[in-house]
């Protein structure tokens, strides 16, 4: 099946944790206008509940994912 390009890049929810290399999770993704759920495969383990970001589409509605808190705000608190 051909990799998933939109996935690239969106921001999920893991709703059944990942267990590194030894299996996947599910990742619920905003994508499209709405949500869709993904196999999520990690390097680490990722808890149920973890922030993650898609970084590659292995197909059939598979991906990669790592645990992500956002973007940071470089600016810091005194920018004006």
């Amino acid at each position: 099946m051909a990799r998933d390009e939109a996935a690239i890049g969106c921001e999920g929810i893991l709703t059944v944790g990942t267990r590194g290399t030894a299996g996947p999770g599910e990742v619920l993704i905003k994508i499209r206008g709405g949500s869709e759920t993904y196999l999520a495969w990690s390097d680490k383990p990722l808890h149920k509940g973890a922030t993650v970001l898609v970084i590659d589409s292995r197909g059939a509605r598979t991906v990669d994912v790592i645990e992500w808190a956002g973007p940071q705000d470089v600016t810091g608190d005194d920018a004006i």
